[in-house]
């Protein structure tokens, strides 16, 4: 019973990470479980210093997904240009996406590159992003947004 649920558990998960062919990923990645973008984090944060989370009480829709504010004053700034604010690819893996894939993006693998916020999957997959953002974000460029068909 124990394998079969692990092996349950690896197949949502992996399925969760890459849309069917049937079905195109959302243009915002979101929660598994929720709508919530930058896994609730306040993307206007990222611009001012270190990422925080947002609040519920501080929120906003945004090509279908709620982002959530640390104060009225972050969400105002949102509101008033969320083009500006929003990460980069979706709030997908910014790395996964110059290979061409999708995986979820990490507010705490979070960068402001040129004024623009990326989101990476994990610490690793970071410091690879890190190592050459000029040319990954080139190729991510390319990738997006066919890599969401």
């Amino acid at each position: 019973m124990k394998k079969f649920l692990s092996a349950a558990i690896v197949g949502l998960a992996a399925a969760s990470f890459v849309p069917s062919a049937a079905n195109a990923a959302d243009p915002i990645h979101t929660g598994l479980l929720n709508n919530v973008a930058v896994g609730g984090y306040d993307a206007v944060s990222f611009f001012d210093g270190e990422g925080i989370e947002g609040s519920r009480e501080f929120s906003a829709t945004y090509q279908g997904a709620e982002f959530r504010f640390a104060s009225a004053e972050n969400l105002a700034r949102f509101e008033a240009a969320p083009e500006e604010y929003a990460p980069q690819y979706g709030g997908y893996c910014a790395w996964a996406i110059a290979q061409g894939k999708l995986a979820p993006g990490n507010p705490r693998n979070a960068n402001v590159i040129d004024g623009k916020l990326y989101l990476n999957f994990n610490d690793s997959i970071e410091k690879r992003w890190l190592a050459d953002t000029d040319g990954f974000i080139a190729k991510a460029d390319d990738q997006w947004p066919a890599v969401l068909n």
